[in-house]
């Protein structure tokens, strides 16, 4: 099938099925969520580290994967707790905005409320450390929740 749009803002672009007899917008819709999900698996590749594991077994390989997909969901509800609050503002650059938070947006924001509420905090307080004061406390957290 070739779709071509009306107003010349795209280019053709053609659509593959092996069901000669589907309805071309059936083609569509298709196509449209089997996008959503290849672009959960990039992600869950590039920053949750899928299809890079170390293991050298297979049930270790077997176990990693879903646990891994299991975290991406984990943190995409949790992003969305915290959007409730405030909306999570994508990070972008002078060449490349983004209208809308991307899941590194959403982990980043879940780094920032895990180390802002000092979850991972383990030492003891001592009389002789002294605290960084908040605001360039609160610069070095936003300079390490993204990942590099």
């Amino acid at each position: 099938m070739l779709v071509r749009d009306v107003q010349g803002g795209f280019e053709p672009q053609g659509f593959l099925c092996t069901d000669l007899q589907a309805d071309p917008l059936d083609v569509l819709r298709w196509f449209v969520r089997r996008w959503a999900i290849e672009v959960t698996f990039a992600e869950v590749r590039r920053h949750l580290g899928v299809e890079t594991q170390r293991q050298w077994s297979d049930r270790a390989i077997a176990r990693t994967t879903p646990a891994l997909l299991g975290l991406f969901s984990l943190v995409t509800l949790w992003a969305n707790d915290i959007s409730a609050g405030a909306p999570i503002k994508p990070r972008t650059a002078l060449w490349y905005r983004k209208a809308e938070p991307t899941f590194s947006d959403a982990l980043a924001a879940v780094r920032l409320q895990l180390w802002r509420e000092m979850t991972f905090s383990a030492s003891a307080p001592h009389a002789e450390i002294v605290k960084p004061p908040d605001p360039i406390l609160n610069r070095l957290i936003h300079a390490v929740c993204f990942p590099a």
